[in-house]
């Protein structure tokens, strides 16, 4: 396993993602993960599931001390009030006592985020959280955040894969020490069949899903968290640690990015240009 800092804590690179898994559905594909050797497990207020990965975590017996579980706070529950409110709703519904990393979701201009920032370290300092983090911010926000909260902001979660560069984000994130996770890190299952990748993927023996997850956690500092419903793509994704991209692979897959960015809601900040 490879792993990222995160405010000091060893983080695995490789997470389990959770997005749109609901239901018995979720709690299997968790369960199985952990089964794997999954230690890094990503859900949501929005994404309705955060009871189904708690109760996959129970059934699992792993040590709670071992894992590292991120929740986020939407971004219509980012007042004080709400952020303590909810966050206690997400902590009921996980059977946990903490999350290893609260992140805001989405920005939300409507709100001062000095305000949503002091309530989250407020429950940082309770001990119901270990590590603050923001999700979807570009660099101008990374910044505003930074200088409200200094170094307590560990983590910025975005969309990132061989399509979307991010390299205003990194860049940014790295000279702050601040950790990347990237999510949708396959592209929603588009780059699967990229010609550019084929070949790569054949030279080590291994998918192009493979080859990507692996050029994302070797970089410095950059999670990804990729999901899946299959325990099979789950073991797949797994098994990204027995081989090395040489210096031509890497650029060959850094070459293709670009600025294609699949989530794009109406409530989304004004993106950077790469």
């Amino acid at each position: 396993m490879i792993f990222v800092d995160m405010g000091g804590r060893k983080v695995p690179a490789l997470g389990f993602g959770t997005w749109a898994l609901t239901g018995s559905t979720c709690e299997r594909a968790v369960e199985a993960a952990l089964a794997i050797g999954y230690r890094h497990i990503d859900t949501a207020q929005a994404y309705g599931n955060e009871a189904e990965v708690g109760r996959a975590v129970a059934r699992s017996r792993a040590p709670r001390e071992e894992l590292f579980i991120t929740t986020k706070i939407w971004h219509s529950n980012l007042a004080p009030a709400q952020v303590k409110s909810t966050f206690a709703e997400s902590l009921t519904q996980l059977g946990m006592d903490y999350v290893d990393l609260l992140l805001v979701h989405w920005p939300n201009d409507s709100v001062p985020l000095k305000a949503t920032l002091d309530a989250m370290a407020a429950l940082k300092a309770s001990g119901q959280v270990k590590a603050i983090g923001v999700s979807n911010f570009t660099v101008a926000l990374m910044r505003e955040a930074v200088e409200i909260l200094k170094r307590e902001i560990v983590c910025n979660q975005v969309e990132y894969h061989p399509l979307l560069s991010q390299r205003a984000v990194i860049a940014y994130a790295r000279r702050h020490g601040i950790a990347v996770t990237a999510y949708s890190p396959l592209a929603r299952g588009r780059i699967g069949g990229h010609p550019a990748l084929l070949p790569i993927a054949k030279k080590h023996g291994k998918t192009v899903n493979q080859i990507v997850l692996r050029r994302l956690v070797e970089q410095d500092g950059v999670a990804a968290i990729p999901k899946t419903a299959s325990a099979e793509h789950a073991r797949e994704n797994f098994a990204i640690f027995d081989f090395a991209l040489d210096a031509a692979d890497r650029k060959a897959i850094d070459a293709l990015g670009g600025n294609s960015r699949i989530v794009n809601p109406g409530w989304a900040p004004n993106w950077d240009a790469a």
